[in-house]
């Protein structure tokens, strides 16, 4: 990689951001077998803090996967390349 990076990241704090908090609240409802489970804060912070690591992650490998093909433009082409050893990092 040659010169300085045209990508940049800005990653949302999420324990700071109620609407973020909420929807990562939303998604692991949607999932729980009984409807009465409840999620801690600290829980919610926790599972908001994976996700986004995952998404930026993703994002940069989605990043070199793009520069290894010589390619400006990152689309699922690249994302789908990555996909499985992100999976399995995880």
């Amino acid at each position: 990689m040659s010169g300085p990076s045209r990508w940049r990241f800005n990653p949302v704090v999420l324990d700071r951001d109620p609407p973020a908090l909420e929807l990562v609240s939303k998604l692991l409802h949607l999932h729980f077998r009984d409807e009465k489970t409840k999620v801690g804060g600290d829980a919610l912070q926790l599972m908001a803090e994976l996700l986004r690591i995952f998404v930026v992650e993703a994002a940069v490998r989605g990043v070199r996967q793009a520069q290894a093909e010589d390619v400006t433009l990152v689309d699922i082409d690249q994302l789908e390349k990555v996909l499985p050893q992100l999976l399995l990092d995880f």
